[in-house]
């Protein structure tokens, strides 16, 4: 399955549960935009933090959305290979497995280089 595969699966689901639990999603919109907009950091780098947290995490829908916000933030793939390198360090066998589904995730979403 591609990660825009894994996108389009989440994205009725998370409807029905959304209609069903609206106040939880408004605050966890309002939570995300407010961590997730430039500050200190830039936007990118908060996506490349969000993609290996996502990592460490094991969640592919989250690997998915991360790696497409990476992308369309403007991260390189050596940028992502070294925000995952981290993933990886600080999670051992797991992020082994999972860090390379990001790259690849990535690459689906990034333009052609």
């Amino acid at each position: 399955m591609s990660h825009k595969e894994i996108l389009d699966d989440l994205r009725q689901p998370t409807r029905e549960l959304r209609d069903l639990i609206p106040e939880v999603f408004k605050g966890y919109g309002a939570m995300s935009a407010g961590a997730m907009e430039g500050g200190e950091l830039d936007a990118k780098t908060k996506e490349l933090i969000a993609l290996a947290i996502s990592v460490t995490k094991q969640c592919d829908g989250c690997i998915a959305s991360h790696a497409r916000a990476a992308a369309r933030r403007g991260a390189t793939v050596g940028e992502v290979a070294e925000a995952l390198g981290v993933a990886i360090a600080l999670n051992g066998g797991p992020a082994v497995v999972h860090a390379p589904r990001a790259l690849e995730a990535f690459k689906e979403f990034a333009p052609s280089e």
